[in-house]
């Protein structure tokens, strides 16, 4: 298999244009050109660490405060799943478990997976590792759903008289984690991908 870096060429990553190697900018659009981001990986495990970091106090804390008449509560993300699978909510339960707990952390090993296995080809090929990386890619766009529903709800209930539902600072702490493994997944380098095994 010949790639394009083996025919001495390179792509644009802005635009998609084709050029000879050594050649310093786009002609089409002006970016930069290089064959391969040779930080790329150091940049994916330092917001992998931090999106890592973020999501701890994202489970630990509360993700609602909830105040009514009587009394004020407070939810973490796994408590109101469990409180909804109590009222009977149980579709609603395990949205909320499967976007707040599985993807998150399924995001997690599969993005330290690829950046591990790209030195080490007998663990996984390298298509195999392409269809990782688009997966990877195809689950950030809905990593941000626990963080919307809270604040559908904080803007729903705040004008009601009976109670009023506020953000807890698990909320900032799970979009903080979203937003890290986000830019992890768009640090990485897929063309990397293609190199031989060193």
């Amino acid at each position: 298999m010949v790639t394009a870096r083996d025919a001495g060429l390179v792509g644009c990553t802005r635009c998609g244009r084709v050029h000879h190697m050594g050649t310093p900018a786009c002609n089409r659009c002006g970016a930069p050109l290089s064959s391969r981001d040779d930080t790329s990986l150091q940049r994916v495990w330092a917001w992998w660490w931090a999106g890592l970091i973020a999501y701890i106090p994202a489970n630990l804390y509360p993700m609602l405060l909830t105040s009514t008449l009587v009394s004020n509560t407070e939810s973490t993300i796994v408590g109101g799943a469990v409180e909804l699978f109590l009222h009977g909510d149980v579709g609603v339960a395990l949205i909320v478990l499967i976007a707040s707990v599985v993807i998150p952390i399924a995001k997690f090993m599969a993005i330290a997976f690829l950046a591990v296995s790209i030195n080490k080809r007998h663990i996984m090929g390298e298509h195999a590792q392409h269809q990782l990386f688009s997966v990877v890619e195809f689950i950030g766009r809905w990593s941000m759903i626990d963080v919307f529903v809270v604040a559908i709800l904080a803007s729903l209930v705040r004008f009601s008289v009976v109670a009023t539902i506020n953000p807890g600072i698990a909320a900032v702490s799970f979009a903080l984690s979203v937003a890290f493994t986000m830019q992890a997944a768009l640090s990485f380098d897929p063309r990397i991908i293609w190199d031989d095994e060193k």
